[in-house]
């Protein structure tokens, strides 16, 4: 097997969506409990919050939606994240599955795709987000591993082969010393040799955007699916669509672009109308 060539080189948003490009909104889940910022609040009041912005994504015109457990800042690193996470997840998971009948993913922070995988199996979702699948780097959390060797084991004992890996390329919120020596090229190529379905192109924070010259960059480097995952917005999103397969959008869709706030139905609709030209490109 070539290094550059994935073990599936099917195109995943194609099969996950049945369109070659798509938009992914994020519902960033308040804190649970087990995390610092829970105050308390009772378990419908959480699903409840995350199901109101699925509902106003989707009714806003996104084709999928990413649930993640953002509320939990400060995150844990893989091994330190309790079963509370993945259980609460699998019930928001399925709860929205059950509710929205759109493509889900699932993204566990901070970078733990086993748990992902669990609640994706569970809940019925169709793929997860990873934010360092190969190689290491320097994170918010301390220094941080890729996981695709341990994880692709797990997906397989759990005979969970149709959920598909999209993976960071120079992945945010972090330093890469460790691999300065290494051009992007040669780490998005990791990316396909470890088995990734899809590529997602990153800022340097979430609401920062990548560079158009980084997003070329990563897409002449890689056959797989090319997302941006961060600072998408109605101004840069047709110049994006261009280049790539698809985005993942979470603040500019938020009360006040701020991603601790509600989805706000208005600022859906008005950027997947701005999309158009770019999907229909």
């Amino acid at each position: 097997m070539s290094e550059t060539i994935s073990d599936n080189a099917a195109n995943a948003i194609v099969e996950i969506f049945g369109r070659p490009k798509a938009l992914i909104g994020m519902v960033h889940c308040p804190a649970f409990p087990g995390a610092p910022r829970y105050r308390g609040a009772a378990m419908d009041t959480i699903y409840d919050t995350c199901m109101r912005d699925a509902e106003a994504l989707i009714e806003g015109g996104m084709h999928g939606i990413i649930i993640e457990n953002h509320g939990d800042i400060p995150f844990s690193k893989p091994e330190d994240i309790g079963p509370e996470t993945s259980a609460f997840m699998s019930v928001v998971t399925d709860r929205i599955a059950c509710a929205i009948g759109v493509p889900l993913g699932i993204n566990v922070l901070a970078n733990a795709p086993i748990p992902a995988f669990a609640i994706a199996m569970a809940g019925g979702a169709k793929f997860i987000r990873v934010n360092q699948w190969a190689n290491a780097y320097v994170a918010n959390e301390g220094f941080m591993e890729g996981r695709a060797a341990e994880a692709m084991r797990y997906r397989s004992l759990l005979r969970a082969e149709h959920i598909k890996v999209f993976a960071d390329s120079h992945v945010k919120h972090g330093a890469h010393a460790i691999t300065a020596d290494r051009t992007i090229e040669e780490l998005t190529r990791d990316l396909a040799f470890f088995d990734a379905d899809g590529v997602i192109a990153t800022g340097q924070r979430t609401g920062n955007s990548a560079t158009i010259e980084e997003i070329e960059e990563i897409g002449k480097a890689t056959h797989l699916p090319l997302l941006v995952g961060s600072g998408v917005s109605e101004g840069n999103i047709v110049e994006i669509l261009a280049r790539t397969s698809g985005v993942i959008v979470a603040s500019s869709l938020k009360v006040g672009g701020v991603w601790w706030n509600p989805v706000e139905l208005s600022r859906v609709r008005s950027f997947v109308a701005a999309a158009q030209p770019g999907l229909n490109g």
